[in-house]
């Protein structure tokens, strides 16, 4: 089901300058999945582009990792390691936070997914891609939440 080869392929690509672009969790986690291998490939195309995330998107992806799909915490680092290399980190700061709490009562969205909406916004981010949030739906007149996955 998860693939090593797919975890290598990852470190193995350079990222490009993709334009603003935000990543769910979803999409950090199909990357290594076989189960689904469609959504692999449009997953480690988009991490190939280098998107913004943040640490809400490292906590989540590593506790699937851990709990569910029983990484080593070896290879989860490994990965991790290589997510950062790839990708635009963006460190959570306390305005992040308050704009995330807004988000969550405004909008309706889980405090943990406003943390990643609110961290796309403050790195000027235009598209955020998640398979679970609302396609299509717009957040403060920037970010539109589109799912990269629908056919």
């Amino acid at each position: 089901m998860l693939s090593t080869a797919a975890a290598t392929n990852l470190t193995a690509t350079t990222p490009t300058t993709m334009s603003k672009v935000a990543v769910d969790t979803n999409v950090l986690l199909y990357a290594l999945d076989d189960y689904y291998p469609e959504k692999q490939t449009i997953a480690v195309d988009l991490i190939a582009e280098g998107p913004c995330f943040c640490s809400q998107n490292l906590s989540e992806f590593a506790n699937v990792c851990l709990r569910r799909w029983k990484f080593p915490k070896e290879k989860v680092a490994a990965i991790i390691k290589s997510y950062l290399q790839q990708c635009n980190y963006v460190p959570v700061s306390e305005p992040m936070i308050i704009n995330a709490a807004e988000i969550m009562a405004l909008q309706d969205f889980q405090f943990f997914d406003a943390i990643i909406i609110a961290a796309a916004l403050a790195s000027n981010c235009t598209v955020l891609y998640s398979e679970d949030m609302s396609d299509g739906q717009l957040i403060q007149n920037q970010l539109r939440i589109v799912n990269p996955f629908k056919a």
